[in-house]
C-alpha cells in the first residue's frame, strides 16, 4: 500500500530545486514565470504592525503545509500566510483521501499531518526561501509579507510543552536548529545568488510570528474559548484572531439559505449547532475579550469562518462528517460577519476566509476586511496561479493603512447580494463532475475532455483558436471535416462538450456552440466558393432512408468517401425534426438550408414524398447495395390520462402543426404541457404563441432541479411566461379541469434522481383546455420486424455496436430509430459510424480531414496558453470568448497545478513514439493521498496512483504498487530499480541513455530526462 506520508525537503536541496527549476523551465515548484505577481506600485498595507504587499493569502490548510507550498503562494501573489494549524495530538491517522472539491469543498483533515515540530521546520523554511525568493526575483530588500501561526484546540494541549516550544519558536527562532541550519546554508551558498549577498541573509529576522489564529474544535465551551485567548494575549503576547463557526448563525438560517440557493442536498446536524458556542454568547465574549485585548496592548479581532460541519451522506469521503468550504460557504460567511461586525457597530477586526475568489474578493477588501485568506479554489484548475488574478485586482487599493472601522453599508450591501450572487448559487454549475470514462494513460495523456464529450469529436480547441485568430474559413473547415451541421449544431446542439470544459472548474464552460456558429456564419461563404461539387468513385449505391440528422449525416461521409448516395423521406424538404418539428424561434429556417446546401455540395441526390412503409427488399432490388434505415421515432407515447382525450395532443404532431400554420390551431385559453425535456419547452414556448393561449402550464411529477431539458431552455420557457407546476402527476381532464395527483420526491431511482411518490388523498386540479403530451416518442418495432431487423429482449434491436449492421446483411440502423428519442449530434454519430462501416466494406477510404492546412505559432500559443491559466473570467462576447479555452490537447497539466504539495510535475521530454511534448511525472515522497488531483483530472483515474512515479527511497519503492522507479546511490551512475508491467527490474544507463536491459522506449526516454536534466528531483536526501 502506497505511503501518504510527506518526506519534507532539506532546506539547501529546496533552495537548489528552486533555483534549477527556475532556471530550466523558468518555473518554480509548478508555477510559471508568467503569474509571478510583481508590484504595479509602491502602496502596501499594514497589520498588527507589520507591512505586506498585498493582504491576501492561504488559509490555514493544505496550502500551507509544506515549504514548497508557502513558496508557490508567495510567488503567484500571496503575502499573507496563516500557517497550517497544529495541537498537541500530532501525527494523526487520517482516512485518505481527505479532500473533495468538485464545487463546495468538504475535507476530513484540519491539522498538519507532520509532528508539530516538523511543521515548525517547514514554516522556518519558507521564512527563509521567501526572504531569498523576494530579493534574488523582485528586488525587495524590506520584507513585505507576514507569517501568522494558527493552533489548537484546547488550552491544556496549547499550554504542553511541545505545543508551547512551537508557538516561542515561532516569536523568535534564532536558538532553534533549523533556523542556524538555513542562515548557514544560505551564507555558505551565497555565490549561487545574483541579488542576495550576505548582509542581506545575516539581516533576515528570526522573528517569524507576532501573531496567532486560534481554531476550535466545534462544541468547545465558551469559557474554555476565552481562557485559551486570554492566555495567548497576555501570558504568549500574541495579537490574536480567533475562527468563528458558521453556526453562529443559526440551524434554521442556514438550511434556510442553503434550500434556497439550490444546496438541498447538504445534511446538516442540528447538534452541531445546538451544542455550539452561540451567537448572544459570542458577542459577550467578544466584547470582554476586546476590552482584554486592549488592556494587553495587543490587538485582536475575528477570523470569519471556521468550516461547516455537515454530514458525508453519499460516501464523499471516509467516514461520518466531513467539513463544507468554499463557494457554497460564502453566503454563510459573509453574513456572519455583517451580523457580527453590527454589534460593534463595525468597530471589529476581521481575518476573512469562507469562499473568497477573484470575483468578490475586491468587494470583501473595500468593506475593510483583511487579510483575506482562501483554500476552496487554490484546490481547483489554476491552483496557486489564482493568486496572481486576485493580487493583481487588490493591488490598486493598497493604501499604506492599517484596516480600522469597517464600512458597514458597503458590508450589510454585500451580504445581501451573496444571497442571489450567480457566481455561489449551485445552478451555476448543477453537475456531479465533468470526468471521462477513459482510463487514464501512464504516458502522452493530455486530451481536451470537450472533445471527448463531444459524440461526434470534434476538434473544439481547433476551431475555437482559429475564430480568435479571425481565420473563419479554417474554422469552418475544421468544424466539417466531423460535422455537416455547423449551424444547427452551432445553434440548438445540446453541446455535450461543454458539460465536459474544464473551464467549469473555474467559472463556466466556454461557449462553444456559440463559437462554431460563429465559425458558420462568417467561413460558410468562403468555404463553398472554394469547395467543388463531388461526384461518385464508386459503382456500389446506398439508399438513405430519412432525411433528419443521422441520414443526413450517413450521406454527408458517403458521398465524400465516393459513393453514390440518395436520401429518401416522406416529407417534402430534408431536415427532419429538425425542420418540421424544432419552432422557427429556435432555429431559422436559413440556416438549415445552409446545412442542406453543404451535404448537396457533397454530391447527395434526395428523393422526396416515398411511402412511408418502407421496405428495404424493394431498395435492393432498384440497385442499391446498402441501406441505411434512419426513420427516426415515429410513434407518439400516449399519455395515460382519463377523460377527455380529444383535448390531448402529442406535443411532436402540435410542434409540426404549429410549424406548419400556426393560426390553424384552436387550443383555448390554457395550456397544459406534461413532460420536462426540450421537446416539453418547444412545445411550452410554441402554445404561448398560439392565437387565444394565455397561460401555460408546465407540469411535471419532479421539481425543476430534476427536469432533463438544458438548463438554458428553462430559463428560456420562464422568460417566456411558462409557468412551472411542479411535483404533480395528471390522473384526468374532465370539462376543463385537470385533475393530478401530488407528489413528493423519495428516495434516489436508477437515473440518480429522486422518485416521485404520490402523497396519499392530496391532489390539484388547473383550468386546462388542451393537453400536450411531451413524455418521448417511439420507436416502430413492426416497420423493422417486417423488414426481417431482429429485435431482442426489452426492445433492443439487434445491431453490431460497431457498425450498426443489423441482423440483415448490409442493412444498417441509427438515429432516434434504433435508440429512440436522441439528440441531433447523437444521431450525427450514428450516421457517421454507419458510414464509416460501409466505406470499409467497399474499400473506401472514410474522409475526416481538413482541407486546408492548418497550424498555429506554437511560441504564441504556448505563452498564451500559460497566461490564461488561473484566471477567472466571465463569459464573452465571440471575439473574447475563445480566449477563455485553455486549450487541454495541448497543455493539460491539471493534476500537477491542483496538488497542493506539487508532487506532480510536468516534465518536458523528446523520445520515440511521444506525442504529447511534455509528460506528468508523480513524486511520491511529497504526496500525502488527499486525492484532490483524482477529482480534476479528466480521466476516470487518479494519476497519483497511474503516473510514472519517482521515488527518494527504497522502502517506499516497495511499498507503493505504483509503476515507477528509484536511483541506486546518490544516482549519479545512472542505475535504477524500475518497476513496470508488474515486474522489478534494475536498469542502467549508458552515457547516450541506452539501457543496458530492454525497457519501453517511452518510458526510458522519460526517465532518462529525469537522469539527464533533472538531478534535482531525485538527489532530495543525499
Amino acid at each position: 500500500m502506497m505511503s501518504d506520508k510527506m518526506i519534507p525537503i532539506p532546506f539547501n536541496k529546496l533552495v537548489n530545486w528552486m533555483l534549477e527549476e527556475y532556471k530550466r523551465t523558468q518555473t518554480i515548484f509548478g508555477v510559471s514565470e508568467v503569474k509571478f505577481f510583481r508590484k504595479s506600485n509602491d502602496q502596501q498595507i499594514g497589520l498588527f504592525g507589520e507591512t505586506m504587499d498585498t493582504p491576501v493569502g492561504p488559509a490555514a490548510g493544505p496550502h500551507t503545509q509544506l515549504a514548497q507550498n508557502i513558496i508557490a503562494s508567495y510567488l503567484s501573489g500571496s503575502r499573507f500566510f496563516e500557517l497550517k494549524s497544529v495541537q498537541i495530538m500530532d501525527e494523526l491517522e487520517i482516512p485518505k483521501p481527505c479532500i473533495l472539491a468538485e464545487d463546495e469543498c468538504y475535507n476530513t483533515e484540519w491539522s498538519t499531518e507532520l509532528p508539530i515540530m516538523g511543521a515548525f521546520d517547514e514554516y522556518v523554511k519558507a521564512w527563509f526561501a521567501l526572504h531569498v525568493l523576494q530579493k534574488e526575483l523582485f528586488n525587495q530588500s524590506d520584507r513585505r509579507f507576514m507569517f501568522n501561526m494558527s493552533v489548537g484546540y484546547d488550552l491544556k494541549g496549547i499550554q504542553s510543552p511541545k505545543v508551547d516550544q512551537f508557538i516561542e519558536g515561532l516569536k523568535d527562532a534564532s536558538g532553534t536548529e533549523i533556523y542556524k541550519e538555513c542562515l548557514a546554508s544560505l551564507l555558505e551558498n551565497v555565490d549561487q545568488f545574483k541579488k542576495v549577498d550576505r548582509a542581506f541573509i545575516e539581516q533576515i529576522s528570526p522573528n517569524i510570528c507576532t501573531s496567532i489564529t486560534l481554531s476550535t474544535m466545534h462544541g468547545c465551551p465558551p469559557a474554555e474559548i476565552e481562557a485559551i485567548i486570554k492566555y495567548l494575549l497576555s501570558e504568549k503576547k500574541l495579537h490574536t484572531f480567533v475562527k468563528m463557526n458558521p453556526t453562529l448563525l443559526g440551524y434554521g438560517y442556514v438550511r434556510n439559505t442553503f434550500d434556497k440557493m439550490g444546496y438541498k442536498y447538504i445534511q446538516l446536524k442540528e447538534e452541531s449547532f445546538t451544542h455550539d458556542l452561540q451567537f448572544k454568547d459570542g458577542v459577550e465574549m467578544l466584547k470582554r475579550l476586546k476590552v482584554f485585548a486592549k488592556e494587553q496592548q495587543k490587538d485582536f479581532g475575528v477570523k470569519m469562518s471556521n468550516t461547516l460541519p455537515v454530514k458525508i451522506g453519499r460516501s464523499e469521503l471516509p467516514g461520518e462528517e466531513m467539513y463544507m468550504s468554499g463557494r457554497a460557504l460564502y453566503p454563510l460567511t459573509i453574513n456572519l460577519a455583517y451580523k457580527l461586525a453590527s454589534e460593534f457597530e463595525g468597530d471589529l477586526k476581521i481575518s476573512y476566509s469562507g469562499g473568497a475568489d477573484a470575483f468578490n474578493i475586491d468587494r470583501i477588501f473595500e468593506t475593510g476586511i483583511q487579510p483575506i485568506t482562501v483554500a476552496t479554489t487554490l484546490l481547483k484548475p489554476g491552483a496557486y496561479m489564482r493568486f496572481k488574478q486576485m493580487a493583481d485586482i487588490l493591488d490598486p487599493l493598497m493604501n499604506n493603512k492599517e484596516s480600522g472601522k469597517l464600512d458597514m453599508e458597503k458590508l450589510k450591501a454585500l451580504a445581501e447580494s451573496s444571497l442571489s450572487d450567480a457566481n455561489h448559487l449551485k445552478e451555476k454549475r448543477d453537475l456531479v463532475n465533468r470526468k471521462t470514462e477513459l482510463k487514464l494513460p501512464v504516458l502522452d495523456c493530455f486530451i481536451a475532455p470537450c472533445m471527448v464529450g463531444c459524440p461526434i469529436e470534434q476538434d473544439v480547441p481547433e476551431y475555437l483558436r482559429l475564430v480568435g485568430e479571425g481565420r473563419y474559413e479554417e474554422a469552418f473547415d475544421v468544424i466539417v471535416s466531423k460535422n455537416p451541421f455547423p449551424f444547427i449544431t452551432g445553434t440548438i446542439c445540446t453541446h455535450n462538450c461543454m458539460t465536459k470544459c474544464t473551464r467549469l472548474d473555474y467559472d463556466e464552460s466556454v461557449h462553444i456552440r456559440g463559437q462554431k456558429l460563429v465559425a458558420a456564419e462568417k467561413g460558410y461563404d468562403a468555404y463553398m466558393q472554394k469547395f467543388p461539387a463531388l461526384k461518385p468513385e464508386s459503382s456500389a449505391k446506398v439508399a438513405v432512408i430519412g432525411a433528419g440528422p443521422s441520414g443526413l449525416a450517413a450521406a454527408y461521409f458517403l458521398a465524400k468517401g465516393g459513393m453514390e448516395v440518395t436520401v429518401f423521406d416522406k416529407r417534402e424538404k430534408a431536415g427532419g425534426t429538425v425542420e418540421y418539428v424544432i419552432p422557427d424561434f429556435r432555429i431559422s429556417r436559413e440556416a438549415i438550408a445552409k446545412d442542406i446546401k453543404l451535404i448537396e455540395r457533397m454530391g447527395v441526390k434526395f428523393e422526396f414524398g416515398i411511402d412511408s412503409n418502407v421496405s428495404v427488399a424493394e431498395y435492393k432490388a432498384k440497385g442499391f447495395q446498402y441501406v441505411y434505415l434512419a426513420i427516426g421515432a415515429g410513434k407518439t407515447n400516449d399519455l395515460d390520462i382519463n377523460g377527455d382525450k380529444e383535448r390531448v395532443m402529442g406535443a411532436i404532431p402540435f410542434l409540426e402543426a404549429f410549424n406548419a400554420n400556426k393560426d390553424a390551431l384552436k387550443l383555448g385559453k390554457n395550456v397544459a404541457v406534461v413532460g420536462g425535456g426540450n421537446s416539453a419547452m418547444d412545445a411550452a414556448r410554441a402554445a404561448l404563441r398560439v392565437k387565444g393561449v394565455e397561460n401555460v402550464y408546465i407540469v411535471y411529477r419532479r421539481t425543476k432541479d430534476y427536469m432533463p431539458a438544458d438548463h438554458e431552455e428553462l430559463i428560456y420557457a420562464e422568460e417566456d411566461g411558462v409557468i412551472f407546476k411542479e411535483l404533480l402527476a395528471p390522473l384526468s381532464l374532465t370539462k376543463g379541469v385537470l385533475k393530478c395527483q401530488q407528489m413528493a420526491l423519495g428516495q434516489p431511482d436508477a437515473s440518480g434522481r429522486r422518485r416521485p411518490m404520490a402523497v396519499e388523498g392530496a391532489f390539484e386540479e388547473l383550468l386546462i383546455d388542451t393537453v400536450l403530451s411531451a413524455i418521448g416518442e417511439l420507436i416502430d418495432y413492426d416497420l423493422l420486424k417486417s423488414n426481417g431487423i431482429e429485435v431482442g429482449e426489452k426492445g433492443k434491436i439487434l445491431v453490431n455496436e460497431e457498425t450498426l449492421e443489423t441482423s440483415v446483411e448490409n442493412v444498417f440502423i441509427g438515429g432516434d430509430a434504433l435508440v429512440g428519442p436522441w439528440t441531433v449530434v447523437g444521431a450525427a454519430k450514428h450516421g457517421t459510424m454507419a458510414a464509416k462501416a460501409i466505406l470499409k466494406k467497399e474499400g473506401l477510404e472514410f474522409k475526416q480531414e481538413f482541407t486546408s492546412k492548418i497550424s498555429f505559432n506554437n511560441e504564441k500559443q504556448l505563452l498564451e496558453i500559460a497566461e490564461k491559466k488561473a484566471v477567472m473570467k466571465p463569459v464573452a462576447d465571440h471575439k473574447l470568448e475563445s480566449d477563455r479555452c485553455l486549450e487541454c490537447n495541448k497543455v493539460c497539466n491539471i493534476c500537477a497545478e491542483v496538488c497542493p504539495n506539487r508532487a506532480n510535475l510536468m516534465i518536458p521530454v523528446n523520445g520515440k513514439g511521444l506525442t504529447n511534448m511534455s509528460q506528468i511525472l508523480h513524486v511520491d515522497g511529497m504526496c500525502n493521498v488527499c486525492g484532490n488531483c483524482g477529482t480534476f483530472c479528466p480521466y476516470s483515474s487518479e494519476p497519483y496512483k497511474v503516473k510514472l512515479t519517482l521515488f527518494w527511497t527504497e522502502k517506499d519503492f516497495m511499498d507503493s504498487p505504483n509503476i515507477g522507479f528509484y536511483f541506486l546511490g546518490d544516482g549519479s551512475e545512472g542505475e535504477f530499480m524500475l518497476r513496470l508491467d508488474d515486474k522489478i527490474s534494475k536498469v542502467k544507463f549508458d552515457e547516450s541513455g541506452n539501457t543496458d536491459v530492454p525497457i519501453d522506449d517511452k518510458v526510458a526516454a522519460f526517465i532518462w530526462t529525469v537522469y539527464k536534466d533533472y538531478e534535482y528531483l531525485y538527489k532530495v536526501l543525499n
